[in-house]
């Protein structure tokens, strides 16, 4: 891993950009973003950690089941705007992750992670609910490898 630089007022700790795409940025994305903030949080790692989630094209907001499925968890995602990612913001991150979509083609020279996850969009609360717990836990296990404890 290289740093990106060092957050003022922090421990020395090399700073990390995790990205989270998929083509519509309403699912799999906001998920795997709202688990690495609190990921983010439950560390103490504010300053030294730094998300980024987007689309290549985006909906116009978070599917209304992903809203539901996070609520149950006491993650409000309910405010997040879809929005489009560009190629320098995916270059500026240590690891980008996609969620399997079949559409998705990046032109960023990062280390890209595959995820294949479901589309969670007009999925029963079930599936949902499933595809959520598959996101928290590569979310944790991105942290542990990219992020020093």
């Amino acid at each position: 891993m290289q740093p990106r630089g060092q957050a003022p007022g922090h421990s020395p700790r090399p700073l990390v950009k995790l990205g989270f795409v998929c083509v519509q940025n309403a699912g799999r994305s906001q998920m795997s973003a709202a688990f690495a903030r609190r990921e983010r949080d439950r560390r103490g790692l504010n300053g030294d950690v730094q998300i980024l989630t987007g689309g290549t094209d985006p909906a116009e907001e978070v599917h209304p089941e992903v809203v539901e499925a996070m609520a149950e968890l006491d993650i409000d995602i309910s405010d997040r705007q879809p929005r489009a990612v560009s190629t320098d913001e995916l270059n500026d991150c240590d690891v980008v992750a996609t969620m399997g979509c079949s559409t998705l083609e990046l032109d960023a020279d990062v280390d890209v992670r595959d995820w294949a996850l479901e589309d969670p969009h007009g999925k029963d609360v079930e599936t949902v609910r499933e595809i959520r717990e598959e996101i928290e836990g590569r979310v944790t296990e991105l942290f542990e490898e990219f992020v020093e404890a």
